[in-house]
């Protein structure tokens, strides 16, 4: 006597986590890069190049030391981790972004996946994005400025962190964002300022007194002080203390983009 079964779509049919579903959405946001390296990848590390060439020809010769080490050493690490948040970040709201637009969202949201595995899933992909970029930017700065890290381990947590932090607001611009004109309003009034004005080119402790203050509540700060300690020993906050509040903001912008996915704000009709 044969049996029959029957289950309705969309039902889990596996364990508690959908390992198959999950790694084949990291595979995707993967391959979403790396399939168009030289814009995703090379274009970056030029980027960088410049920012650090052009600074080096018109402040490094007349700029003295800062916190010990020359001037164009100690901005290094800050254009290191400007470049890894800002590919994160755009690695997965362009995902995202552009799925919304083309109507293809569906086949992100119809797999039987929990809100928690799609969001870990963009987010793998927008950290090993970040990772590839700080390691080609690593041997840059090796090959061009003899850069050594410091403490490797820790300049690979914090680029780590970062890129998954950044993802995760990537995840969330691209969910409230209805048209590619909000997605770069967010990146260039939000994203770039965060970046820029959190001690990527000067240490915070030339700052005035308020200044100082706000800078010190923005998470990406941190992040950059961190990666300045892993790479050249040097910061302005202890590490430590960096990174606890960069894997809190890290764990509550996750949170934040898991709630907004099970919600199916601005994903579902």
């Amino acid at each position: 006597m044969s049996e029959t079964f029957s289950y309705e779509p969309g039902t889990r049919r596996f364990g508690r986590v959908n390992w198959l579903g999950f790694w084949t959405l990291c595979k995707r946001e993967i391959l979403r890069f790396t399939n168009v390296w030289t814009q995703t990848l090379l274009a970056p590390l030029v980027t960088a190049g410049l920012f650090l060439m052009i600074f080096t020809i018109a402040i490094g010769p007349q700029r003295g030391d800062v916190m010990g080490v020359a001037f164009t050493t100690f901005i290094a690490p800050g254009i290191l981790m400007m470049t890894v948040i800002q590919n994160a970040f755009a690695n997965t709201s362009s995902s995202l972004m552009i799925s919304k637009v083309q109507g293809n969202i569906v086949d992100t949201l119809m797999p039987p996946l929990s809100a928690a595995e799609v969001v870990l899933g963009f987010v793998v992909g927008g950290t090993a994005r970040g990772t590839c970029v700080a390691l080609a930017l690593l041997a840059m700065f090796w090959a061009v400025l003899g850069i050594v890290p410091a403490a490797p381990l820790v300049t690979l947590a914090f680029v780590v962190l970062g890129s998954a932090f950044m993802a995760a607001l990537g995840l969330i611009a691209a969910i409230f964002s209805q048209k590619f004109d909000q997605m770069a309003a967010i990146t260039n009034f939000i994203i770039t300022p965060l970046a820029f004005l959190s001690g990527t080119f000067y240490s915070v402790e030339a700052l005035p007194s308020g200044l100082y203050q706000v800078t010190h509540l923005n998470p990406v700060f941190y992040l950059i002080d961190g990666a300045r300690w892993g790479v050249i020993g040097v910061s302005d906050t202890a590490p430590a203390i960096g990174f606890a509040i960069a894997l809190g903001a890290t764990a509550f912008a996750v949170l934040v983009a898991w709630w907004l996915f099970r919600r199916g704000t601005r994903l579902k009709s």
